[in-house]
């Protein structure tokens, strides 16, 4: 006989359990997978909520509160304790447009 229905000679039947055993393990490996992808997304969004809490209006220089300034619809922050100056993603676009004597009345809004 040539063994290939029989498990014990390594034939046919061996193989495909085999080949089914690593197809189940594989399934069962990917929704676990899955699974820890979703905590692991979960908690990221959790810590970027609370750093985004943490960390609003805040200089990040000196970690100090800012204060929001608006001048020809521009939206400038400053800090209360170093004095630093922050843009938002956009406003040095808007800012560069500003001709000389716009910059400079926007900048003596915040002379100390």
């Amino acid at each position: 006989m040539s063994g290939i229905g029989d498990p014990k000679k390594g034939g046919h039947y061996m193989k495909s359990s085999q080949n089914e055993e690593e197809y189940f393990a594989r399934i069962e490996f990917e929704k676990k997978r899955k699974i820890e992808e979703e905590k692991h997304k979960k908690l990221a969004d959790e810590t970027k909520k609370k750093l985004k809490a943490f960390h609003h209006m805040r200089c990040p220089k000196c970690g100090m509160e800012l204060i929001e300034m608006s001048y020809k619809g521009i939206h400038v922050d400053k800090c209360s304790e170093c004095h630093g100056i922050w843009l938002d993603a956009g406003e040095i676009e808007s800012v560069s447009t500003l001709e000389k004597k716009g910059l400079d009345k926007l900048f003596s809004v915040f002379k100390r």
